[in-house]
Formats: C-alpha cells, sequence, structure tokens
C-alpha cells in the first residue's frame, strides 16, 4: 500500500474541509458515524491503522488513517465483510476498494443533499 494515498475524496465531508494535519479519535469517530470504540477495534485489527499518541495515549489520526478507516468501514458496514474478509480485501486490492468506497461516500452525500432539497420545495 501506498504512503500518500489519493485520499482527499475519500474523507469525511467535515474532515476534508478542514487544513488540520491531526485529528482527535473523538473528531474522527463524529466524521465516521461510528463509537471510539471501533476506531480502537479497528486500530487492533488492522495493522495499516497507526495513529499518533502522545504520551497520555491519546490517539491522533492523520488523514491517510482516515481514509484507511472509512475503507473498513465501508467493506464492513456497508457491504458486510467479516474482519477477516475486509482485511483480505484491502491486501489484495487496497486502491479499488478505497475507490469504491469514495464514489458510495460521495453518492450518499448527493443523495443526503438532494433530500434536504426535497423538504425545502
Amino acid at each position: 500500500m501506498e504512503e500518500n494515498l489519493p485520499i482527499t475524496d475519500t474523507l469525511p465531508e467535515s474532515i476534508a474541509q478542514q487544513e488540520k494535519i491531526w485529528y482527535g479519535i473523538g473528531e474522527t469517530a463524529e466524521a465516521l458515524g461510528v463509537p471510539a470504540s471501533t476506531l480502537r477495534f479497528w486500530e487492533k485489527e488492522f495493522d495499516m491503522i497507526k495513529p499518533r499518541k502522545n504520551k497520555k495515549g491519546d490517539r491522533f489520526y492523520s488523514k491517510n488513517d482516515i481514509a484507511i478507516l472509512r475503507t473498513v468501514q465501508y467493506l464492513t458496514k456497508v457491504k458486510g465483510y467479516t474482519i477477516q474478509g475486509a482485511k483480505t480485501a484491502i491486501k489484495t486490492n487496497f486502491m479499488k476498494e478505497a475507490e469504491t468506497a469514495n464514489i458510495v461516500n460521495t453518492l450518499t452525500q448527493i443523495r443526503d443533499k438532494l433530500l434536504e432539497i426535497k423538504k425545502l420545495l
């Protein structure tokens, strides 16, 4: 897997629009719509998720980490993969899975905006 992934399109909108380098676990969990405990679990299961930790042990995620988390979320929550299945899919073709997750995310955002517009009409 490449170190610098083309990730800006795979990030949650709330994070993609920010210029920060590091995001706390609460902020990341909220942006992905999952509990912080899920992020900690995925960190244990997927060795490519490596948030920085300060001396207190607080986790800070880079945009690349968040892109990987978004892909894991897509594989496990949307496609219904087991953890082992998601690991296999990521190892065999991460970029394809990340791109698919991005497409699904974009379509979901478009749907949500269209529903907002419909309410206004």
